[in-house]
């Protein structure tokens, strides 16, 4: 933990040299938006908290830790640091990743709360919001040195709760997100077919709409084969033909007349992104059924694992491929939000305060800052974004990243992991939300003609 935060302090300085008006801007980032640059050192917080989780869930720290008697006390199940000794299953595995997640997003959403209603870098709040890194940086190592004292019992039980509903709304907006880039990409390709007059653009939009209808086939196949059996799992043969049937009705809707002409931009290239997402979230949701016959990874006896144990008999659980990929996923999804441009139309209903980002004519203040080597400020008009809910959407990456690294499980009584159909039907039923939304922004303009969805 020491070397982690050690590891931490110098991100620490690091980020004080990216700042604003306080701190010097490094050469590396000339002519950067205060803007731009606090979303990516808050969004750096957050995988600082994702990297010392992914430490702790390490089996080789697990047996290095062991190895030291001086270090683990045995038997301490309640208290972090006893007589000297430390409490090694308060600081390794699920444990450590439900107290560090708790910290960031404790921090995340003593932002939200401190930032509701900025709406220029006039306000004395936005000053926190884009300086002070230091200082920031100080809260959040006491709020995780605090947070790992807070005693196991039923906390990992009531925050589990939290981490479901938290990840629940956390996989809306990731859908939010591929609509977004989808709509985006397809109206960027159309527009340079028919400037440059050339149809390999497409070609292109043909291409990789016919790649991800593929990919998503070949998932419905895999789940078919992988996470079903004869005569049995008829709970995940019915999600996965359920969602297969709603994706192929919302792929039909996107191509009908009426929604072509009420939005000349939706295509199959959005459905088939939807599509493959809804695969995707399927089989997160199949990797939880708590049937060994029809969940290949599901581990129902934790002594028998593949992982490093110490002498205690403390088991460490390692990510599997459903992990794994939602951790790729989670990550590119979360610098989107950091670095999202006013291109990106869902995103900025989402997290900007006003229609359209402010025009700021400071190209003399920029030419300036650069001089300077530090950020330029491009909010004194108004705020690019909602401070506020750009730091929830962080709380919320906080509870979903902590589910993603414990794969959903639920703690026991007896300090094991169970898998639940609790995470399975959240999981489903985030799907079928997720598809309910994109249908919405399909038949909306046609339900609501009066409106101005553009």
């Amino acid at each position: 933990m020491g070397a982690c935060l050690g590891a931490c302090s110098l991100l620490s300085c690091a980020s004080c040299l990216c700042g604003s008006a306080p701190c010097i801007l490094c050469s590396c980032c000339p002519d950067s938006r205060n803007s731009t640059v606090s979303r990516l050192l808050f969004t750096a917080f957050l995988f600082l908290g994702v990297v010392v989780s992914i430490i702790m869930l390490s089996p080789g720290v697990e047996s290095q830790l062991h190895k030291l008697p001086w270090v683990c006390e045995e038997g301490a199940q309640n208290l972090v640091v006893l007589q000297g000794h430390i409490d090694c299953g308060s600081l390794l595995g699920h444990h450590a990743v439900y107290h560090m997640c708790f910290a960031m997003a404790a921090f995340f959403f003593l932002f939200t709360l401190l930032m509701i209603c900025v709406r220029s870098s006039r306000d004395p709040r936005a000053a926190i919001q884009n300086g002070f890194w230091f200082f920031k940086f100080l809260i959040l190592v006491g709020i995780t040195v605090g947070a790992f004292y807070i005693p196991d019992g039923s906390f990992s039980n009531i925050w589990f709760y939290f981490g479901v509903v938290g990840s629940f709304l956390f996989i809306l907006i990731q859908l939010v997100l591929f609509v977004d880039f989808a709509h985006s990409w397809n109206q960027q390709w159309l527009c340079k077919a028919e400037e440059r007059d050339s149809r390999a653009w497409y070609a292109g939009l043909f291409f990789f709409t016919l790649l991800f209808y593929t990919l998503s086939i070949a998932a419905v196949t895999l789940l078919f084969i992988y996470y079903t059996q004869p005569g049995a799992c008829h709970e995940g043969k019915v999600f996965i033909s359920l969602n297969l049937c709603f994706c192929v009705c919302v792929s039909i809707i996107a191509v009908l007349p009426k929604v072509q002409d009420a939005q000349p931009n939706s295509g199959l290239l959005q459905a088939s992104v939807i599509t493959l997402y809804t695969m995707f979230v399927t089989w997160l949701a199949l990797s939880n059924v708590p049937d060994q016959k029809c969940n290949p990874h599901l581990l129902t006896d934790f002594s028998n694992e593949t992982v490093l144990a110490g002498p205690e008999g403390y088991v460490t659980r390692w990510w599997d491929a459903p992990s794994i990929v939602g951790l790729v996923i989670f990550i590119l999804c979360t610098l989107f939000i950091s670095l999202r441009s006013s291109d990106h139309r869902q995103v900025n209903s989402l997290m900007q305060t006003e229609e359209r980002p402010p025009i700021l004519e400071a190209t003399q203040q920029q030419q300036v800052a650069a001089r300077e080597g530090r950020a330029f400020d491009n909010e004194q008009d108004r705020v690019t974004y909602s401070y506020s809910f750009f730091h929830f959407c962080l709380v919320l990456a906080s509870l979903h990243i902590m589910m993603t690294l414990t794969n959903w499980y639920r703690p026991s009584e007896t300090q094991k992991m169970i898998s639940t159909w609790t995470a399975v039907w959240v999981k489903i039923c985030a799907s079928w939300a997720g598809l309910l939304l994109y249908l919405w922004t399909l038949v909306a303009p046609l339900l609501l003609p009066s409106r101005d969805f553009s």
